[in-house]
């Protein structure tokens, strides 16, 4: 599984005119299953994310998890994080889970996430979406499972 995680001070998901997700202090979290992609990967990206020392302590570094702010989670699914720009200029996107496959790891990694004690908001499946937020630092961090 792939992800983009972003510190954020807020963050938000409109599909259309209305509110799906809202997050306060947190992590924005793009998430894209891939092709070959199990509970598994889900699971230990959900751990990572969870536990990635990206917030700062009393000291200004970034020393500290989730798990350790009480802050929450925008997840979000974005297939064109499998994006393969290496021919040409429109990209392909066949590495990417098919979409039953995709919405069920989704769906999962949520779940993974939540097991952490994490505070979870989330987008709509496969929806057309906009997505606002507050990207703190910034930090952005990229990370394959």
């Amino acid at each position: 599984m792939r992800a983009l995680v972003q510190r954020v001070s807020t963050a938000s998901v409109r599909v259309g005119d209305r509110l799906v997700g809202e997050i306060g202090p947190g992590a924005m979290i793009l998430v894209c299953a891939m092709q070959g992609d199990s509970e598994a990967q889900s699971e230990a990206l959900a751990a990572k994310i969870a536990r990635l020392r990206i917030f700062r302590d009393d000291a200004g570094k970034m020393n500290r998890a989730l798990t350790d702010t009480g802050g929450a989670a925008l997840v979000v699914s974005q297939f064109t994080l499998a994006a393969d720009t290496s021919r040409g200029n429109r990209p392909g996107f066949s590495a990417a889970a098919p979409p039953d496959e995709g919405a069920r790891l989704y769906e999962h990694f949520i779940e993974a996430l939540r097991g952490h004690g994490i505070e979870v908001a989330t987008g709509e499946f496969a929806a057309e979406m906009a997505v606002a937020l507050v990207n703190d630092g910034p930090v952005t961090i990229w990370l394959d499972i």
